[in-house]
């Protein structure tokens, strides 16, 4: 094509010039800019709450119920756990009990008189009472005529003998000569003050065979 022919397919622009550039953003004359992004969550800058919202609190020992908190460890089976002072009655029947028993086999060979012969009778006998009665029944007479009955951990009706060996050793502290009787007293305390501390009633004794426990029924 020479200098002057005309294409139709590219006619010149007025004046000779180039096209002008497309309009930028911002510039007078072009596009308004586009809007910022849209801030998520609400004010201050805090990420949106996962979907279902926040998850619930952990779970409180103790709370309202109907709000989805569990109750604090509660008896075995829905039964009541025996207080501090029933318990007390109980023992004090028992061990009544077993001190005319132990009294009297020490009248039938003479040796009433002896400390050594009776501690080993009352400590003896003592364990055993328990022990039996506890394995065989569930109960002690002293323990039955109160209205309570010893449960084996876990909520079983009995303990085995195992468990109530354990949980019935320290009656044998009365055995030991001459400070037997002081070693049972500061047994017979601890358990008392670890009974009245525990939401369950289980004592130091209760604890060390497992989990056993003396309910109401």
């Amino acid at each position: 094509m020479t200098t002057g022919d005309y294409d139709p397919n590219n006619p010149p622009q007025p004046g000779g010039y180039p096209p002008p550039p497309p309009p930028q953003y911002g510039q007078q004359g072009g596009y308004a800019p586009p809007p910022p992004p849209p801030s998520y969550g609400p004010a201050g800058g805090y990420p949106p709450p996962p979907p279902g919202g926040y998850p619930p609190p952990p779970p409180q020992y103790g709370g309202a119920p109907g709000y989805g908190y569990p109750p604090p460890p509660g008896p075995v089976g829905g039964q009541q756990p025996g207080s501090l002072g029933i318990r007390f009655g109980a023992r004090l029947i028992d061990g009544i009990l077993v001190g005319i028993v132990a009294f009297v086999l020490a009248l039938v060979i003479s040796m009433e008189s002896n400390i050594l012969v009776t501690g080993l009778f009352s400590g003896v006998l003592t364990f055993v009472y328990f022990v039996a009665f506890e394995v065989t029944q569930g109960w002690t007479p002293g323990k039955k005529i109160l209205g309570l009955s010893v449960h084996g951990p876990g909520g079983a009706p009995k303990p085995d003998v195992k468990q109530s060996a354990i949980r019935n050793s320290f009656t044998l502290l009365s055995v030991i000569p001459y400070v037997g009787g002081l070693l049972a007293l500061i047994a017979y305390i601890v358990i008392a003050v670890t009974i009245n501390s525990s939401p369950t009633k289980q004592g130091k004794h209760d604890e060390l065979a497992g989990g056993t426990q003396v309910v109401k029924g």
